[in-house]
């Protein structure tokens, strides 16, 4: 299988353990990827902010790009990034004045065609079958605030009650928990320039999950692993607790089940480790 890539900022810079994951598991289910040749930042989080002509361009030049490959399909493994990628077509695929502005800015053409995939949606194609079940693993999954919204753009799981994840977690030989906290916010980019409010929210997320049983949190968000991984140590600190709860990607799982070593998939760069399996 070969698919269309778009790594995006996060995934070439602070989060490329995450690259790391989603490359060593996909080729060992025998994906191919193939990057998107000179893409460019899709304009999360500010440009919707900013310059709203700037906040569609962004992802249109991206999507023109695909469209110039023949790319029919484009994993797109951060959430924020899909997001803007589906909302960009979907805006220029409804609007014939739209379109034309864009593929002026952008210099190509550009009709909003290519279907925009998160990791989750590529993982459920796949006929999961582990070699080494994780037995000991009992996630909270963590869908935080964009996999599944909003609604009418990402059109994926149910917004308030997903559960593709546990899906894919339980045919891993894994255990997952019922908790509370699965779609709310960490505080996403805020980590910047609000670190109260993120410690705050990732300490509630962390207890939560704790609280319902789990072992360990799973998550398909570059940021989320940030606040919940990185900064984990700093929101133990600020409430006086030892969370000591692993992040992980969810390409990690599986990758760990179809045989993969942790150290394979960038588990052991992760700031919280224990390495469950392998």
């Amino acid at each position: 299988m070969a698919i269309g890539y778009y790594p995006g900022c996060a995934l070439h810079g602070s989060s490329n353990d995450y690259e790391q994951s989603v490359r060593a598991c996909l080729k060992v289910l025998g994906a191919e990827l193939k990057e998107l040749d000179d893409w460019i930042c899709c304009g999360a989080t500010a440009a919707h902010s900013l310059n709203e002509k700037l906040s569609v361009a962004l992802p249109a030049r991206n999507l023109a790009l695909a469209e110039r490959d023949g790319l029919d399909e484009l994993l797109a493994p951060c959430p924020m990034c899909s997001m803007e990628l589906m909302k960009a077509a979907k805006e220029i695929a409804a609007d014939n004045r739209l379109r034309d502005e864009m593929a002026s800015i952008v210099e190509l053409p550009v009709t909003g065609r290519t279907k925009i995939l998160n990791l989750i949606q590529l993982l459920e194609r796949f006929d999961l079958k582990p070699s080494k079940p994780l037995d000991g693993i009992i996630a909270a999954c963590y869908y935080g605030c964009l996999l599944t919204r909003p609604a009418g753009i990402v059109n994926f799981d149910d917004p308030e009650a997903p559960s593709s994840m546990e899906t894919i977690v339980a045919r891993l030989g894994a255990k997952t928990v019922s908790w509370n906290y699965r779609t709310e916010c960490c505080g996403a980019g805020k980590t910047l320039c609000d670190e109260d409010t993120v410690l705050e929210l990732s300490h509630k997320i962390l207890t939560d999950a704790r609280r319902h049983g789990a072992n360990c949190l799973v998550v398909a968000c570059p940021m989320c692993h940030v606040n919940l991984d990185m900064k984990q140590a700093a929101a133990g600190r600020r409430y006086g607790v030892d969370h000591d709860l692993p992040v992980y990607y969810l390409s990690d799982l599986v990758g760990m089940a179809m045989g993969l070593a942790p150290e394979e998939l960038g588990v052991d760069r992760h700031f919280v480790v224990r390495l469950h399996h392998g």
